[in-house]
């Protein structure tokens, strides 16, 4: 499973899931089930303004969580 780091990265910035949401002019609902790892898929174009407005790396912004973690 891949993993949004968007709410570690927010708090090590000083930033606000409502800024954010402002930020990337997306609906509410979408923006908060992306934050939330909720989501089935993203764009390239959300990819690259969050790496943008969070200021860190594809890299940082994904983790992998193997399957044997998953399950715990």
């Amino acid at each position: 499973m891949i993993k949004l780091n968007i709410l570690e990265i927010l708090e090590k910035n000083g930033k606000t899931k409502y800024w954010l949401y402002k930020q990337m002019g997306m609906s509410y609902q979408n923006c908060m089930k992306m934050i939330h790892n909720q989501t089935k898929g993203i764009q390239f174009s959300n990819i690259e303004l969050l790496c943008q407005l969070l200021d860190c790396t594809p890299n940082e912004l994904f983790t992998i969580i193997p399957e044997k973690e998953e399950n715990s």
